[in-house]
């Protein structure tokens, strides 16, 4: 197990410029030398130097598990097939172009934020191949930004509520902890990378925060 801070591309918002989906982290293409070396070693996983139309914001434009991957609508042709060879994929549609930050999942389950039509739900129940629900975090409908999420827990904004907290951690088959990334941010999906055994948070996240996320995430 490996925690860790520090920044991608000179920000702390780690979790909007790298995405983790089963064993390939995607990560921008322009990272350089030192900043891959760091990532290999915390997570070792496989290493994916991508873009999505053009994009480096991988995290906001990429989720998914071990089945599948959701992508934003803004993807091209040649990134698609570029997708497929990794996994099976769904195109977010109706101009959404931020799966990352309108999807949580595991391998347990999936949840979506309610912008996405039931419909969409549904399709990505079927490429994901575990259950999704529609879901707001702290009545917002970025999912993906307000938790982070590994297949023994969630770690969620700290202000969702009660009824939706439950909601969650039903749909994801996991207990569910509140916290925060960076000093403070209650966007934890967007200040935070984490896999079943490492976690990455943004520059300038606390011991204490560590200590919460790695707890959240059954990472003790």
């Amino acid at each position: 197990m490996t925690t860790l801070t520090g920044d991608i591309l000179g920000h702390p918002q780690v979790g909007v410029h790298v995405s983790i989906i089963g064993d390939v982290l995607f990560h921008p293409v322009s990272l350089d030398e030192e900043c891959k070396e760091m990532l290999s070693n915390t997570f070792d996983l496989e290493m994916a130097p991508f873009s999505i139309g053009g994009s480096s914001l991988l995290g906001s434009l990429l989720r998914g598990n071990k089945n599948g991957i959701a992508v934003a609508d803004i993807a091209t042709e040649s990134d698609l097939d570029k997708l497929t060879s990794f996994s099976e994929v769904v195109v977010m549609e109706s101009g959404v172009n931020a799966a990352g930050n309108l999807i949580a999942c595991n391998n347990h389950g999936a949840v979506v934020g309610m912008t996405i039509p039931g419909p969409g739900c549904e399709v990505i129940s079927d490429v994901l191949g575990v259950p999704a629900t529609r879901v707001r975090v702290a009545g917002q409908d970025t999912v993906g930004s307000s938790l982070v999420v590994n297949d023994s827990g969630v770690l969620a904004h700290p202000d969702v509520t009660e009824s939706e907290a439950s909601l969650i951690s039903d749909a994801l088959s996991v207990p569910l902890m509140v916290g925060t990334v960076c000093f403070g941010s209650p966007y934890v999906g967007a200040g935070c990378l984490a896999s079943n055994k490492s976690v990455l948070a943004g520059t300038g996240t606390t011991g204490p925060e560590l200590n919460r996320i790695e707890d959240a995430l059954g990472l003790i």
